[in-house]
């Protein structure tokens, strides 16, 4: 019987639940989700930015780290979804620092040569109101192929407004249909290459 497969996304917008604001990243990465769902793929997001992410790159920095958890629920997951929004043309410094924390994955190889995230599958979920989402994917997709995800063709879902603009995808009264399109094209691929790679492993490294 084939594997049920699940995704975890990191939402890495920098507002806290606490404030009660909607966040656009978050609106992104549920449509994700809505599309890994009809393939057949249940997801759940956190808030990065609820969470006390301590700086460093070993995998528990010790008291008062949130980290071993949110990794703990990375490793149980399938498919992960990094998100953010587009701050200064850049990833914002909350999924950055998640990343940096995966750095940790690199030491962590099994005896195969397998980092943790071996098998594992990575999208990205990318909102703004300037260009600049191409240059955020380009900068997750690389960090998270550097810590032993897997990439997917067509593996970002995006909506970038005007430049200089005010009008947030959150507040969009329907998502375009060439972002919709996107989000099913990355999800459905996505998808399949997990369904692939839970059947088939990767062979050792060694």
């Amino acid at each position: 019987m084939p594997k049920t497969l699940s995704a975890l996304a990191l939402n890495g917008t920098l507002k806290t639940s606490a404030k009660g604001e909607t966040s656009s990243t978050d609106r992104m990465i549920t449509l994700l989700l809505d599309k890994l769902k009809a393939e057949g793929i249940e997801g759940e997001t956190i808030r990065l930015a609820d969470h006390s992410i301590l700086p460093g790159v070993t995998s528990d920095e010790g008291a008062g780290d949130d980290w071993p958890d949110i990794r703990r629920r990375i490793m149980d997951a399938d498919i992960l979804i990094a998100g953010s929004p587009v701050w200064l043309g850049q990833p914002s410094s909350v999924i950055k620092r998640a990343l940096e924390r995966m750095d940790a994955f690199l030491s962590e190889t099994d005896d195969r040569g397998h980092m943790p995230s071996y098998g594992k599958v990575a999208m990205v979920a990318t909102v703004g109101n300037e260009d600049g989402a191409h240059h955020v994917s380009a900068e997750l997709f690389q960090a998270l192929n550097d810590v032993g995800f897997t990439l997917a063709p067509n593996a970002v879902s995006y909506w970038v407004g005007e430049a200089v603009g005010s009008t947030d995808f959150k507040n969009l009264a329907s998502v375009p249909e060439v972002v919709t399109n996107a989000a099913t094209m990355a999800a459905r691929t996505a998808a399949h290459l997990a369904r692939l790679l839970a059947d088939q492993p990767y062979p050792s490294v060694k």
